[in-house]
């Protein structure tokens, strides 16, 4: 029986990024390419959201608008009722996006020439965002056993004695899917406090937990360690709402808080947008069940694609993630160079993204995005095999 997730949408023409912008982003220009490169969904928005947006329009009016206490309340009901975790209001600081957040964040807290650690294989824009504020990047290399990841903590607390001022952590972690365990992000935060590091988790994936694992969100800290922690949150990958440009920075220290909500008006982003908080507020209300229907369909395209890699393509090895929709693929067993890897797979019609835009550790890999419906996975299985088999 066909689901709401199995409905395949054209989205060529949206001014989709992923769809329409692979020439502009990649030089790659046939219209036959399928791509699977940049992680958003072709699946519509929650029908909750999809309907208090059409109301939003139907009332016409888009004028300055700020945040409601319905908004601030979905949010605190949502972390309270899928995670336990009571959150203050006056925790809450809100953003027009993760990445901007960041930004700004790491210009408050550290200056040019300045060091941040980012874990590696890690999310390209980390990297971007550090580099054009003229910061150096340390990387910590996560450590790899037959494609299961864990920290290198020895390592990362040569880079807190080298004088890094900041840590991106991305919990769960994108590419390699890892949902960090509590005893892990514990003994994290412990270095960052004892080397008086500030740390930035972004946890946008947190709510794609896998079946059998478990989200440890780094707002469950013991109070001591949360004095120089900032915890990034948004309901855009959680219910495909990436152009609502809306996030949610979630600080206990006062002093922190405010000098960041300082640094935001200091930068004008003190307007929010009305659709945007519109989608996100009805989302936490109304979609839980909806998300949980959407796991249980991300789990089965994730199944269906180990098991046609270990039948088809044994020379690969992927594991399945803890979290998120994103297939970090080890292909170093070909024994092909990445330029190969990648004009093999473009030649065949799909387009993944590859390891190395994750740094060098992410050499011979590649990831897919599996937030799809089945028949483009399947069409896809069909052109990996062509390219690889």
């Amino acid at each position: 029986m066909k689901t709401y997730f199995d409905k395949v949408t054209d989205r060529r023409g949206s001014g989709s990024l992923k769809w329409d912008f692979m020439e502009h982003k990649l030089g790659l220009s046939s219209p036959d390419l399928l791509p699977m490169w940049v992680s958003d969904y072709d699946f519509k928005a929650p029908p909750a959201v999809l309907q208090a947006l059409q109301t939003r329009i139907e009332h016409g009016i888009f004028g300055y608008a700020e945040r409601d206490p319905d908004y601030y309340q979905a949010v605190i009901n949502w972390y309270k009722n899928q995670y336990n975790i009571r959150l203050r209001k006056s925790w809450i600081t809100t953003v027009h996006g993760v990445l901007p957040g960041l930004s700004i964040m790491i210009q408050m807290l550290s200056k040019a020439g300045d060091s941040v650690v980012m874990q590696t294989p890690g999310y390209g824009s980390f990297r971007k965002i550090s580099a054009l504020n003229e910061r150096n990047i340390l990387e910590n290399p996560l450590r790899e056993d037959n494609g299961h990841y864990t920290m290198d903590l020895e390592h990362l607390e040569s880079c807190f004695i080298a004088g890094a001022k900041v840590m991106i952590l991305c919990n769960p972690h994108n590419p390699v899917g890892r949902a960090w365990s509590e005893n892990e992000i514990i003994a994290l935060a412990q270095l960052c406090h004892k080397y008086d590091v500030y740390l930035l988790s972004d946890e946008i994936w947190g709510d794609l937990i896998m079946s059998g694992h478990t989200y440890y969100s780094a707002l469950s800290l013991p109070n001591h360690l949360q004095q120089k922690l900032v915890v990034a949150t948004a309901a855009s990958k959680t219910f495909g709402l990436s152009s609502m440009r809306i996030s949610n920075f979630m600080i206990a220290n006062e002093g922190l808080r405010n000098q960041f909500t300082e640094r935001l008006d200091a930068h004008g982003m003190d307007v929010y947008n009305s659709m945007a908080m519109c989608a996100a507020t009805t989302a936490y209300q109304t979609s839980a069940d909806w998300l949980s229907e959407l796991k249980t369909y991300l789990q089965s395209n994730i199944e269906y694609l180990a098991n046609f890699i270990e039948e088809q393509l044994p020379q690969l090895i992927f594991r399945q993630p803890e979290a998120g929709y994103l297939a970090w693929v080890d292909c170093r067993l070909l024994n092909v160079s990445d330029q190969q890897l990648e004009s093999q797979l473009v030649s065949a019609g799909i387009v993944p993204s590859m390891g190395t835009a994750f740094g060098d550790v992410g050499k011979g890999f590649i990831r897919l995005n599996l937030g799809c419906p089945r028949e483009t996975l399947l069409e896809a299985c069909t052109r990996l095999k062509k390219a690889l088999g």
